[in-house]
């Protein structure tokens, strides 16, 4: 008799730690983008898997930003610059990560005339992620490793001007809408290899030093090639083989 309640004891124990790790699990499982910008301004690194991220995420911090800046005739008369930036220190790192909202690294109010834009001193990682509306990187410059292998890009997106010092990593991504890469610089080499486009992709201006992998790359609409240099060379689309 008292090995059975013992059992049942043990048995009822660990029904409990089992149920309180699954609502924990839980509970971890979406993560408030408000908090990874508190977390970032502290200088922490960034580094999440498996989770939702919910709220805008917002690399550029304008919310906090704008209503300290001068009203627009004052920078205009003063011949001052519109371009508000923003440095992230920290490492970010994100593998197989849901963005609920828009993640942001430049934004133009239209009001103000202000410019806010992100760039990043760190390893910024990407890995397997869907970003489910608009992921807005346009002028960004990213000075370390910078990787979006594997993610989705649901909604509009655009690296439009950004600049990567190192090999920039978009192999197996999906997007979803038009993609934008006019006028962007790869210092040290992109990779796109099985890089799927499901409508156009813009490379115009675009300026690639060092490998230019595009095996297997899919454009279902039509590439915008002109002015671009790889290498010295223009872009052909004899270079694609499929």
């Amino acid at each position: 008799m008292k090995t059975q309640q013992i059992t049942l004891k043990l048995t009822f124990f660990t029904f409990l730690l089992v149920s309180l790790f699954s609502v924990n699990a839980q509970a971890q499982s979406t993560v408030k983008a408000s908090d990874i910008m508190k977390a970032m301004k502290n200088g922490e690194d960034i580094k999440y898997s498996n989770v939702t991220v919910s709220g805008t995420l917002d690399f550029t911090y304008m919310d906090e930003k704008a209503p300290d800046l001068p009203r627009r005739r004052s920078w205009w008369r003063n011949g001052g610059d519109n371009t508000v930036n923003e440095l992230i220190k920290s490492k970010i790192t994100f593998e197989n990560v849901v963005f609920e909202n828009d993640v942001i690294a430049y934004f133009h109010d239209d009001r103000s005339e202000y410019t806010f834009t992100a760039d990043f001193e760190e390893d910024v990682v990407f890995k397997n992620c869907k970003f489910e509306r608009d992921a807005m990187f346009k002028y960004s410059e990213f000075e370390r490793e910078a990787s979006f292998a594997g993610s989705t890009f649901k909604d509009e997106s655009t690296f439009k001007y950004a600049e990567f010092s190192r090999l920039a990593d978009f192999s197996n991504t999906t997007f979803d809408e038009h993609a934008i890469f006019k006028y962007t610089k790869f210092r040290n080499g992109v990779n796109l290899s099985s890089a799927r486009f499901e409508r156009s992709l813009d490379i115009k201006y675009t300026k690639v030093r060092g490998d230019f992998d595009i095996n297997n790359l899919y454009v279902r609409w039509d590439i915008d090639s002109k002015y671009t240099d790889i290498n010295g060379r223009k872009f052909s689309k004899n270079m694609l083989d499929n």
